[in-house]
């Protein structure tokens, strides 16, 4: 089992509970999934960057990426139909409590000049969404082979219902968030 599963099954859910006095563990929300979406650009024009970028993630999430194919035309981003434009991993079960696990101990820590995280992303359902600049904060990524440095979107689905729900749940699993400014 996963650290992060096991510590929301035995810290989180109770502490959510006790915060919002529920009575019945299912009332809890849940972590759905977790996506990460590279935006490739005009790097897609050269297969070997593609397939680097694609190695790359599959390395930092462990499971192999699907390329995402543009659906339509648009010449003012030079993108031709059924061009490759973004690469994605949707994590669910007990990879996503790993990844998670890895993001919020290891890699965001490694950032430069780190903040914290924005609270002002999440949206009406309770799904946060932030960005990555670069893979090199992850560990698993040799940085001497890498052909090409991108960043990363990502996107953890709650089932909340609202964002002071997911925020606090988000808090609980320990998402370096900023403080509050006075």
């Amino acid at each position: 089992m996963a650290r992060l599963l096991e510590r929301y099954r035995k810290e989180i859910v109770p502490a959510y509970m006790k915060l919002y006095n529920y009575t019945n563990i299912h009332q809890v929300p849940k972590l759905q999934k977790i996506v990460v979406n590279v935006g490739v650009g005009l790097k897609a024009q050269d297969n070997k960057v593609l397939e680097s970028i694609q190695d790359g993630l599959g390395k930092i999430t462990g499971q192999k990426p699907a390329i995402r194919l543009a659906k339509k035309a648009i010449s003012g981003f030079k993108l031709k139909k059924n061009s490759p434009c973004g690469i994605v991993v949707t994590l669910r079960r007990t990879m996503m409590y790993e990844f998670l696990d890895r993001l919020i101990s290891i890699s965001i820590p490694r950032i430069r000049d780190f903040q914290g995280l924005s609270d002002k992303s999440f949206d009406a359902a309770g799904n946060y969404s932030f960005g990555i600049t670069e893979q090199a904060i992850f560990p698993e990524i040799d940085m001497d082979k890498v052909l090409a440095t991108h960043g990363m979107d990502i996107i953890i689905v709650t089932n909340a219902g609202s964002a002071k729900k997911a925020y606090d749940l988000l808090k609980l699993f320990g998402f370096p968030f900023k403080k509050p400014s006075k």
